[in-house]
């Protein structure tokens, strides 16, 4: 049976993650495979650290689109695949990958999931997580601090010059290729109670 794959998109900070969690938890006891769009992004090997820094990663172009399409066609047939692992320390690809097994339902999230046709027409179900820029912004901050090392400066100069530019050229006119748009994220349990009807409901009509 081939596997469900579930978008899920929105801004940076939106409770993307959040979202897909949930959703993963209620699905049991079928398989969840997940994949974080992030993962994706292109191995900058050509560049120095500082050159890094100042590119435009919220930009369509940042990412490996070829890679990403052709694991989910891989994750499709039934097969696994090995993801990408990044740091967004070095923003290089590390030499690692994390294995994903070929589950029942594969779960990928990323700002710009839906902009590429490619992977948009590859999502059975297309979630959008839309969340006030400001509670995006301070939730950025918050994670870019802790888990990545950022300081605040840093992260309030990217947000100004690409993350907002971005979101509002690509991100959010995005939303319209959404089955679901999910107002507050996370804490909206009617909106995800919803996504999770009918995505039992895909997986029994696939049973069967």
């Amino acid at each position: 049976m081939k596997p469900l794959i579930i978008g899920i998109a929105g801004g940076s900070g939106s409770g993307k993650s959040t979202v897909a969690r949930k959703i993963a938890e209620a699905l049991t006891p079928a398989s969840v495979a997940f994949i974080d769009m992030d993962a994706y992004y292109r191995n900058r090997t050509d560049l120095t650290l500082d050159e890094r820094r100042h590119l435009n990663w919220d930009h369509p172009d940042a990412f490996d689109l070829d890679l990403l399409a052709a694991h989910l066609d891989t994750l499709a047939r039934g097969e696994g695949i090995e993801k990408p692992v990044y740091d967004f320390v070095s923003h290089l690809r590390d030499t690692r990958t994390v294995p994903v097994r070929a589950s029942d339902v594969i779960v990928i999230d990323g700002i710009l999931l839906f902009v590429d046709q490619r992977v948009r027409d590859r999502c059975d179900v297309k979630v959008f997580v839309d969340t006030d820029a400001d509670v995006r912004l301070i939730r950025r901050i918050r994670r870019d601090m802790a888990k990545r090392g950022r300081p605040l400066d840093e992260i309030l100069e990217q947000y100004l010059t690409t993350v907002q530019p971005m979101h509002l050229q690509f991100v959010e006119p995005s939303k319209r290729y959404a089955d679901v748009i999910v107002p507050r994220g996370g804490h909206n349990s009617v909106a995800i109670d919803l996504i999770i009807s009918t995505i039992l409901r895909r997986l029994g009509n696939k049973a069967t």
